[in-house]
C-alpha cells in the first residue's frame, strides 16, 4: 500500500505523536508498504526507508520563542493569516490550519496514495481530504477534552479559566471531524469509551490497537541508584499529576536519602518550578529532557522506583518503556494505565490520582522491599514482550487499512447504480 501519514506535529523522543509516527512508520515500512509522513513543525525523526514531506507552519509555540510574532516577510497566504490571527486572540489554530495546508498538497497527488491516516489532527481539511476520493482513517490517542478539563480546574484565576477555554476551542471542530470521518483507531478501551462519550463517536466506528514499545528499552546492564526515583511526564501540565508526585517526594524526604529525576522539561517560572521552591526540595529535583532513546533507556533503568502519577492518560506509553526496562512502578489509576500494568501488584502499584499520601506510602514501600521490586520488575517486561509489538500494531494497523480501502472502493463502485435508479 501507499500510505500517506498525517501529524500536524511530531516532537521526536517526547510526546506520543512523534513517538508513534516514528515507530508505526518504521513497521509498516518493513512490512513492504511505502509511507510518506506529512508534518508540520516539529518534524519527527524517521527511520530508512520513510519519506518525509514538511508542512511549515509559522511554528508560533517553537523553542526558545513561544507565542512569538511572525515578520510580515513570513505571511506567504490566507492560511497563515489565520494561523496568527487565531495564536494572536488566544486560540490554538494547529490542528485547522495543518489539515488546510494538507489537503491543499494531496489535491496535487491524488493517484499516489491508497489511504491516508491522520494523526488527531482532526481539523476540516480531513474532510476535504475524503471528499478528494482519498479512503481515510484517523487515530486518536485520547480526546483532549480530558486536558481541557483538567487544565481549567487547575487555573487560579477566572481570567485564566477563559483564557484556556479560548485555547482548547479547537475541540468543538474535532468533535464534528470526528463524528464524520468514519473508521477511527484508538490505543485503549479506555479511550474508546471517552471518544464514544466526549466526541460522540459510534463505538462501532472505534477499533482497538494498543501502543508497542521499541526494542532499546530493555533491563539496565549498570547496578540501580540506590533511592533514586524516576518520573515520566511528555508535558509539565497538570494531566500528568507532577504536583502531586513532588509533595509526596517531599514526605519521603523527611526520612530518608531519596532523588527524583523528572524527564520532562518545565515550563520557566511555571507551577512545578514553583511548587519545587516552596517545597524546599530543589538540590534533591533533577531535570532530564532532549536525550536520545538510548539515554533514555540508562534513566529508566538507573531508578530503583518509577512513578507515572498522571490525572489521565489514553495509553501511557512511558509506563510500557518503563516495563520493559524491569523498572517496578507506582502508578495511578487513571485513564488506560490500569490496562497496560494489568493486575494491580503484579507489574506496578496502583493508587488513586492525585492522593498525596497514599502515592508517598506506596513509594516507600516500594523502596523497602528489594525483593518485591525484582518481582515487579520481571513480570512487567514479560507483560511487555506479550502484549505490546510495534510489529503487532502495524500489522493490525495494516489490517484497518485494507478494511478501509475496501469499504471505499464499494462505496465508489455502487454510486453510479443509486444514481441510475
Amino acid at each position: 500500500m501507499r500510505i500517506a501519514l498525517l501529524s500536524y506535529r511530531s516532537k521526536p523522543h517526547c510526546g506520543g505523536q512523534g513517538v508513534y509516527i516514528r515507530h508505526l512508520s518504521r513497521e509498516l515500512t518493513a512490512l513492504g508498504h511505502s509511507v510518506e509522513v506529512f508534518s508540520g513543525q516539529p518534524y519527527p525523526e524517521l527511520d530508512p526507508g520513510v519519506v518525509l514531506t514538511k508542512v511549515p507552519s509559522l511554528d508560533l509555540y517553537r523553542d526558545p520563542d513561544p507565542f512569538r510574532t511572525p515578520r510580515p516577510s513570513e505571511i506567504r497566504d490566507l492560511i497563515d493569516v489565520e494561523e496568527v490571527l487565531t495564536m494572536w486572540t488566544a486560540g490554538f489554530p494547529e490542528p485547522k490550519t495543518f489539515s488546510k495546508r494538507a489537503a491543499r498538497l494531496l489535491r496535487e497527488r491524488l493517484d499516489d496514495f491508497d489511504i491516508v491516516h491522520d494523526n488527531q489532527v482532526l481539523g476540516y481539511g480531513m474532510l476535504d481530504i475524503a471528499e478528494m476520493g482519498f479512503p481515510l482513517i484517523t487515530s486518536i490517542h485520547h480526546p483532549i477534552t480530558f486536558d481541557r478539563r483538567i487544565d481549567i480546574e487547575a487555573a487560579t484565576t477566572r481570567r485564566k479559566k477563559l483564557t484556556l477555554r479560548r485555547w482548547y476551542g479547537f475541540l468543538k471542530m474535532q468533535g464534528k471531524v470526528a463524528r464524520a470521518v468514519g473508521k477511527i483507531l484508538t490505543v485503549s478501551e479506555s479511550s474508546r469509551h471517552d471518544i464514544t462519550a466526549d466526541f460522540g463517536v459510534d463505538p462501532s466506528d472505534i477499533q482497538v490497537i494498543p501502543l508497542g514499545v521499541d526494542e532499546v528499552f530493555g533491563p539496565p546492564t549498570a547496578p540501580r541508584v540506590p533511592g533514586r526515583i524516576v518520573a515520566m511526564a511528555s508535558a509539565d501540565a497538570p494531566m500528568k499529576g507532577i504536583a502531586t508526585l513532588l509533595e509526596a517526594f517531599a514526605k519521603l524526604l523527611t526520612e530518608r536519602e531519596v532523588e527524583l529525576l523528572l524527564v520532562t522539561k518545565p515550563t520557566p517560572g511555571g507551577r512545578t518550578e514553583k511548587l519545587i521552591e516552596r517545597l524546599g526540595i530543589a538540590e534533591h529535583v533533577t531535570f532530564v529532557n532532549g536525550i536520545s532513546d538510548s539515554e533514555l533507556v540508562e534513566v529508566m533503568g538507573s531508578a530503583e522506583v518509577a512513578c507515572v502519577p498522571s490525572l489521565y492518560e489514553g495509553f501511557s506509553l512511558p509506563t510500557a518503556e518503563l516495563m520493559a526496562c524491569e523498572t517496578p512502578l507506582v502508578v495511578s489509576r487513571a485513564g488506560a494505565i490500569p490496562e497496560v500494568v494489568g493486575p494491580d501488584g503484579e507489574c506496578a502499584d496502583l493508587v488513586t490520582p492525585g492522593d498525596v499520601g497514599e502515592l508517598e506510602r506506596a513509594i516507600a514501600a516500594m523502596l523497602d522491599d528489594p525483593e518485591r521490586r525484582r518481582r515487579m520488575g520481571l513480570a512487567g517486561r514479560r507483560r511487555v514482550l506479550e502484549k505490546f509489538s510495534w510489529r503487532a500494531v502495524a500489522e493490525a494497523t495494516a489490517a484497518a487499512y485494507d478494511e478501509v480501502i475496501t469499504a471505499r472502493r464499494e462505496t465508489t463502485v455502487e454510486e453510479p447504480a443509486s444514481a441510475d435508479r
